[in-house]
């Protein structure tokens, strides 16, 4: 019986200490149920207060990724709160909980109103989104600040990409939002090519094209690029391509992931310089098809369809590729490996 009881409390400790690796990723969990139940569109990139190619679908990612690298990193996580009434305990129980408590307190009590207030007291162009980007840069930091608390800081590295991801995806929004369009010109330089290419891929394929170039007061130069089916003269789409369209996006996404992922691996620096490249040039093109899919879709479904596709499904043409990539690279690997030992 004693065997038992001492077996049965080895389990029960077994499962505490499963839970309290898991926390750190619970604790999005009912913060984001909340979000989805207040605005469900804005997880199609589509926040209920202004439309916009914004949206809180990048958080099923960040969960994705956070619970990979949990993974990955699992043997080695060791988690630093095991006495209940120490101070770090408190801290870390009430950090679990600030998620929580910024979604109700932001939506609930105001705080989002007053955000949107400083934004336009401050000309920001699309001042209803900044309560959005604030939410991204509070997730980040509490969440590297729960990491910090369960782990240590020796620890916080392991999660590096689950938190430069939010960050990103938090800075690109700000600068759409500030300098919306094609307004912010460092970025708005990859337009040109990118349409071309998406341009060239649908001349290819049949279609019609012409692009031409408008400075608007308010949104800057921005891009055209018209596409019309040759057999068919009334299916036609024509649309403004900004920065975040052309492949920016995409690229500072996967350059935080891909460089964070290969700095945790013992991969000769000539090796990473080539599959940084490789992934470079294959997002880029990524993104190309996707443009090209947009006007396809927009050509043969019209309106409604396009909406859904440049919010929901166009992304995880890019998203989907930089979360494969990194195990390509180490399925590959293993895969070499194994090769050159049955040569050898």
């Amino acid at each position: 019986m004693q065997r038992i009881i001492q077996k049965f409390k080895k389990n029960v400790k077994s499962i505490i200490a499963i839970l309290m690796k898991l926390l750190p990723v619970f604790a999005f969990i009912i913060p984001f149920i909340i979000l989805f139940s207040l605005y469900p569109k804005s997880f199609e990139g589509d926040p209920t207060w202004e439309g916009s190619w914004q949206g809180r679908f990048f958080y099923l990612f960040f969960l994705w990724l956070a619970s990979l690298e949990m993974i990955i990193s699992w043997e080695k996580l060791a988690n630093k709160v095991n006495k209940l009434e120490s101070k770090r305990t408190l801290a870390f129980i009430s950090a679990l909980l600030l998620p929580t408590i910024y979604v109700v307190v932001a939506n609930y009590y105001g705080l989002n109103t007053i955000i949107k207030s400083l934004a336009e007291r401050n000309n920001v162009f699309h001042a209803n989104l900044m309560p959005l980007i604030t939410e991204y840069m509070v997730f980040a930091t509490v969440f590297c600040l729960i990491i910090l608390l369960a782990y240590g800081i020796n620890r916080l590295a392991d999660f590096s990409i689950s938190v430069f991801f939010l960050g990103i995806i938090g800075l690109l929004y700000t600068i759409d939002d500030v300098y919306p369009g094609g307004r912010f010109t460092p970025l708005q330089m990859f337009v040109s090519p990118t349409a071309t290419l998406a341009a060239n891929m649908l001349n290819l394929m049949g279609y019609i094209t012409n692009s031409f170039q408008m400075t608007s007061s308010t949104l800057g130069q921005l891009f055209y690029l018209s596409v019309q089916d040759s057999t068919n003269p009334s299916k036609f789409a024509q649309f403004a391509i900004a920065w975040p369209c052309a492949g920016v996006e995409s690229l500072l996404i996967y350059a935080i992931t891909i460089l964070l992922f290969l700095k945790k691996t013992a991969i000769p620096l000539w090796q990473r310089i080539t599959y940084f490249a490789i992934g470079a040039t294959v997002t880029y093109f990524v993104n190309v098809l996707r443009i090209v899919s947009i006007y396809i879709v927009a050509i043969n479904s019209g309106a409604s369809e396009v909406t859904r596709f440049h919010n929901i499904y166009g992304p995880l043409y890019s998203i989907s590729w930089i979360m494969a990539y990194p195990l390509i690279i180490i399925g590959s690997r293993a895969l070499w490996g194994k090769i050159r030992n049955r040569k050898n």
